[in-house]
Protein backbone atom coordinates (compact mmCIF):
# COMPACT_ATOMS: atom_id res chain seq x y z
CA UNK A 1 0.00 0.00 0.00
CA UNK A 2 1.40 3.35 -1.05
CA UNK A 3 1.30 6.40 1.21
CA UNK A 4 1.65 10.07 0.53
CA UNK A 5 1.56 13.10 2.81
CA UNK A 6 -1.58 15.21 2.67
CA UNK A 7 -3.05 18.05 4.65
CA UNK A 8 -6.58 17.78 6.00
CA UNK A 9 -8.50 21.04 6.32
CA UNK A 10 -11.70 21.79 8.18
CA UNK A 11 -13.72 24.90 7.55
CA UNK A 12 -16.15 25.70 10.35
CA UNK A 13 -19.18 27.78 9.41
CA UNK A 14 -22.93 27.99 10.02
CA UNK A 15 -25.92 27.57 7.76
CA UNK A 16 -26.84 31.21 8.40
CA UNK A 17 -23.54 32.42 6.95
CA UNK A 18 -24.60 31.07 3.51
CA UNK A 19 -21.07 30.06 2.51
CA UNK A 20 -21.54 26.34 1.87
CA UNK A 21 -22.62 26.44 -1.79
CA UNK A 22 -19.75 28.71 -2.80
CA UNK A 23 -17.17 26.69 -0.82
CA UNK A 24 -18.32 23.42 -2.41
CA UNK A 25 -18.46 24.98 -5.89
CA UNK A 26 -14.89 26.26 -5.55
CA UNK A 27 -13.48 23.02 -4.09
CA UNK A 28 -15.16 20.89 -6.77
CA UNK A 29 -15.08 23.01 -9.93
CA UNK A 30 -12.03 25.24 -9.54
CA UNK A 31 -9.65 23.58 -7.06
CA UNK A 32 -10.63 19.99 -7.91
CA UNK A 33 -9.50 18.76 -4.49
CA UNK A 34 -9.01 15.06 -3.84
CA UNK A 35 -12.04 14.69 -1.53
CA UNK A 36 -14.64 16.69 0.41
CA UNK A 37 -17.14 15.85 3.15
CA UNK A 38 -19.72 18.20 4.68
CA UNK A 39 -21.06 17.52 8.17
CA UNK A 40 -24.04 19.25 9.74
CA UNK A 41 -23.73 19.64 13.48
CA UNK A 42 -26.48 19.02 16.00
CA UNK A 43 -25.16 21.67 18.32
CA UNK A 44 -22.27 24.07 18.56
CA UNK A 45 -21.05 27.54 19.41
CA UNK A 46 -18.33 29.86 18.21
CA UNK A 47 -16.40 32.79 19.65
CA UNK A 48 -19.60 34.78 20.23
CA UNK A 49 -20.77 32.09 22.68
CA UNK A 50 -24.22 31.78 21.08
CA UNK A 51 -25.33 28.13 21.08
CA UNK A 52 -26.86 26.88 17.83
CA UNK A 53 -28.78 23.66 18.35
CA UNK A 54 -31.29 21.33 16.72
CA UNK A 55 -34.09 20.44 19.08
CA UNK A 56 -37.81 19.80 18.81
CA UNK A 57 -38.52 23.04 20.65
CA UNK A 58 -36.17 25.16 18.54
CA UNK A 59 -35.78 24.01 14.95
CA UNK A 60 -32.82 26.19 14.13
CA UNK A 61 -31.89 26.71 10.50
CA UNK A 62 -28.55 28.12 11.59
CA UNK A 63 -26.78 24.92 12.58
CA UNK A 64 -23.01 24.40 12.54
CA UNK A 65 -21.44 23.10 9.33
CA UNK A 66 -18.03 21.53 8.89
CA UNK A 67 -16.51 21.25 5.41
CA UNK A 68 -13.55 18.86 5.44
CA UNK A 69 -11.20 18.25 2.52
CA UNK A 70 -7.71 16.98 1.85
CA UNK A 71 -5.03 17.33 -0.77
CA UNK A 72 -1.28 17.91 -0.98
CA UNK A 73 0.03 20.33 1.65
CA UNK A 74 0.94 22.97 -0.95
CA UNK A 75 -2.45 22.82 -2.65
CA UNK A 76 -4.38 23.03 0.63
CA UNK A 77 -2.45 26.14 1.63
CA UNK A 78 -3.19 27.88 -1.68
CA UNK A 79 -6.84 26.75 -1.68
CA UNK A 80 -7.42 28.16 1.80
CA UNK A 81 -5.75 31.42 0.81
CA UNK A 82 -7.99 31.71 -2.25
CA UNK A 83 -11.17 30.92 -0.28
CA UNK A 84 -10.16 33.43 2.38
CA UNK A 85 -9.63 36.13 -0.25
CA UNK A 86 -13.15 35.68 -1.62
CA UNK A 87 -15.23 34.49 1.33
CA UNK A 88 -13.59 35.62 4.60
CA UNK A 89 -13.81 32.18 6.17
CA UNK A 90 -14.74 32.26 9.85
CA UNK A 91 -12.54 29.38 11.15
CA UNK A 92 -10.16 26.96 9.44
CA UNK A 93 -8.10 24.19 11.04
CA UNK A 94 -5.50 22.06 9.24
CA UNK A 95 -3.31 19.12 10.17
CA UNK A 96 -0.89 16.77 8.41
CA UNK A 97 -2.00 13.23 7.58
CA UNK A 98 -1.03 10.22 5.47
CA UNK A 99 -3.14 9.06 2.54
CA UNK A 100 -3.07 5.27 2.10
CA UNK A 101 -3.97 4.03 -1.34
CA UNK A 102 -3.56 0.90 -3.41
CA UNK A 103 -0.48 0.98 -5.60
CA UNK A 104 -1.28 1.01 -9.31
Amino acid sequence: MATQPVTVARIYTREGEHLLAEIIRYLHDDAKVAGVTVMRGLSGFGPDGKVHTASLMDLSMDLPLVVEFYDSPERVESIIAELERHLSLPHVVTWPAQLYSKAD
